[in-house]
């Protein structure tokens, strides 16, 4: 079932993002104002284009988070893979995605900090995740 639905995700995703399939919900938006009079502005005339737009937003926001996901994961495992592979990389590093917010945006700090000014980057390298986030704590 991941699978099948991994390839109907990448398939939409990629379709609702070409040119061709936004001059069609242009042209289908147009042809339906213009059809209007027509049903004289009807509530059903309503309807039609409003239960529409909602069905295909509803499934959309569920493909598209899907397909930001994995590429979010598969960044995430890139970069671990650097991490990992780099010499005087911090190993540290890896996993961190799994901080709270809070304490990202701490560890953030804490890095711009340790290079403002720093000539020599080397000096704090081997400083773990924890250290600096008890290094900011203590700030």
């Amino acid at each position: 079932m991941d699978r099948f639905f991994t390839i109907v995700a990448n398939k939409v995703s990629g379709w609702a993002g070409r040119p061709a399939t936004f001059i069609v919900a242009l042209s289908t938006i147009i042809v339906w104002g213009v059809c209007g009079p027509l049903f004289a502005w009807s509530d059903t005339w309503q309807l039609v284009i409003n239960t529409g737009t909602t069905i295909i937003t509803f499934l959309m926001v569920f493909l598209i988070q899907n397909s930001q996901n994995r590429d979010a994961a598969a960044m995430q495992a890139k970069l671990d893979e650097l991490l990992r592979a780099v010499d005087k990389a911090r190993e540290g590093f890896v996993g961190i995605e799994h901080l709270t917010d809070d304490q990202i945006c701490t560890l953030r700090t804490a890095l711009e900090r340790e290079v403002e000014g720093l000539e020599d980057k080397q000096a704090t390298a081997d400083d773990t995740v924890e250290a600096l986030l008890r290094r900011r704590e203590a700030h």
